[in-house]
């Protein structure tokens, strides 16, 4: 059984990182907007109950079966990897400034020129928009591109989001999963 984190130690992990999971030339980089207090305790990504991240890789194809967040170094050798745009852990993405996301967004885009994946699959339109200054975009792929790879935006899997339900979020992933095979 994982590890459930106390209150205090939720509490201490605010500021604390979560390393990428992270090679050169995958087919796609997945970026969050940043690591939960729950994920920095645990130190896998997206490992807070509820997160849909794991089960909708899976539905959408990306994973041969429901990886659980400890099992996140998997991802590598299928070609996918995992970072965020602001590195430090915070009880809630609205806890970051516009400046961090801009910031964020600088050093994803160097971060992506070193690793060059194919694709870089921003997860939440509203991150899109903050780390890169782009208004009026949604799901899909994008116009940006940085050097050589390809931006796509697909929706927040965060169960918070109530705008794509379990089967709509696994459709609108395995569409990009489609497009890189």
């Amino acid at each position: 059984m994982p590890h459930k984190p106390t209150k205090e130690e939720l509490a201490a992990a605010v500021g604390r990182t979560v390393p990428d999971v992270i090679a050169p030339n995958l087919k796609v980089l997945f970026c969050g907007i940043n690591p939960s207090v729950y994920t920095a305790v645990v130190g896998h990504n997206f490992a807070r109950p509820g997160n849909r991240f794991w089960p909708t890789l899976f539905a959408a194809g990306f994973t041969p079966r429901l990886f659980l967040p400890g099992e996140q170094q998997q991802l590598t050798p299928l070609g996918y990897g995992i970072t965020n745009v602001a590195a430090r852990a915070t009880v809630a993405a609205a806890d970051l400034s516009r400046e961090e996301l801009r910031e964020g967004g600088q050093q994803l885009i160097a971060k992506v020129k070193t690793y060059q994946p194919q694709i870089l699959a921003l997860l939440g339109i509203s991150v899109y928009q903050a780390a890169f200054g782009q208004k009026g975009s949604g799901v899909g792929l994008q116009d940006l591109m940085i050097g050589t790879t390809q931006v796509w935006v697909l929706p927040n899997p965060s169960g918070l989001n109530a705008h794509f339900p379990p089967q709509r979020l696994a459709e609108v992933y395995r569409a990009l999963y489609d497009y890189v095979r």
